[in-house]
This record gives C-alpha cells, sequence and structure tokens, in this order.
C-alpha cells in the first residue's frame, strides 16, 4: 500500500495549480527536510521524472511520488485541503508525529 493518501479535495486543488502555473502531466513530489519549529517540514513540489528512490502512485487523478526516506516517516498520512476560518491550505493528518508546530507544518 502506497504511504500516504490524497483526498480527493487535495488532488483535485492540486491538479487546478498544476494547470495554472503549466505543469500538466508532472507529478506531484511529496516529502520531508529538517528544519521547521518542530524538527522536519513536510514538502510539496512538481517533478518532472521518479527516481530509483521514488515510490509513484496515481491517486485521484493525480501522479504521485514520495522518496523511500520520507515515506518511513509519513506512513499512514493523509493529506487534505482546507478552506476556512482557521486558514486555507495543505493540512497534514500524520499519525506518526509526535507533536506539531503551530502553523502545522512541521513536525517531530
Amino acid at each position: 500500500m502506497f504511504p500516504i493518501q490524497l483526498t480527493e479535495t487535495a488532488a483535485k486543488k492540486t491538479l487546478g495549480i498544476m494547470e495554472t502555473e503549466g505543469k500538466i502531466g508532472a507529478y506531484l513530489r511529496i516529502g520531508i527536510r529538517g528544519g521547521g519549529c518542530s524538527g522536519f517540514e513536510y514538502v510539496l513540489d512538481f517533478a518532472n521524472e521518479v527516481t530509483d528512490f521514488d515510490m509513484e502512485e496515481e491517486q485521484h487523478g493525480l501522479k504521485v511520488i514520495i522518496d523511500q526516506v520520507s515515506a518511513s516517516h509519513l506512513e499512514g498520512t493523509v493529506i487534505d485541503y482546507v478552506d476556512g476560518l482557521h486558514g486555507t491550505g495543505y493540512k497534514f493528518n500524520n499519525p506518526n508525529a509526535q507533536r506539531h508546530c503551530g502553523c502545522g507544518q512541521s513536525f517531530s
């Protein structure tokens, strides 16, 4: 099973952004990097190719890739896109995170 799941809302929002930015056909790369106020930051980016270290899957019409190291930290994570009074953007529901920062963009 693929380590992360995007909601249909998150996938549709991403596909819309890809169209606006002229990135149709690209992959959504999901990952982590050291930093942020809690230790790791979530990373979303567009990529044109898959490496030997990536896992890939299509979700809701969106090609998604994640590297193996990030996958181990994000196993079981659900990514949604929210638009509400408490903020707009991608929301990571990561069951492996021991704590999150206030903005929700980093974890440990």
